[in-house]
């Protein structure tokens, strides 16, 4: 255990984490996605939604500042403008860990299988809310 760190974050989630650059992608994702096709390395946190890891990560995890949308989501139902409960807390969350306006970018279902092969890594928890995946850039520390 660490001191200040969320117990959620295992040494292999916080070293994927620190060894993230400025501008690569983390995937959060929900329990149906098929998160080892991508084949990136994946961290799977159990028993976890997606609110929850989003916490544990935003706590430790700077959004990109220099792209328009940091934090993107899967596009629901082909409806750009539909929004989920899920989609809208963890948009709350990030603004709040983040202290500033943010919006989503919004990605078709089948693009974001496509844009998993570019990503740093998956974090793979049990939600089971539909549309429960996400696009998370990395941003810097100044």
């Amino acid at each position: 255990m660490l001191k200040g760190i969320d117990p959620l974050l295992s040494g292999d989630l916080l070293k994927i984490l620190d060894d993230m650059g400025h501008g690569d992608q983390l995937l959060l994702v929900d329990r149906n996605y098929p998160a080892a096709a991508s084949g990136k390395p994946v961290i799977r946190l159990g028993e976890v939604g997606v609110l929850r890891a989003a916490t544990a990560i935003l706590s430790v995890y700077p959004l990109d500042s220099f792209i328009d949308h940091p934090l993107e989501r899967m596009e629901v139902e082909e409806d750009p403008n539909k929004t989920t409960s899920l989609q809208n807390d963890l948009l709350q969350l990030a603004k709040e860990a983040e202290n500033r306006e943010l919006e989503y970018g919004v990605i078709p279902r089948l693009n974001f299988y496509e844009r998993a092969k570019n990503a740093y890594a998956v974090v793979h928890t049990l939600e089971d809310q539909p549309y429960g995946c996400f696009v998370l850039h990395k941003g810097v520390i100044f």
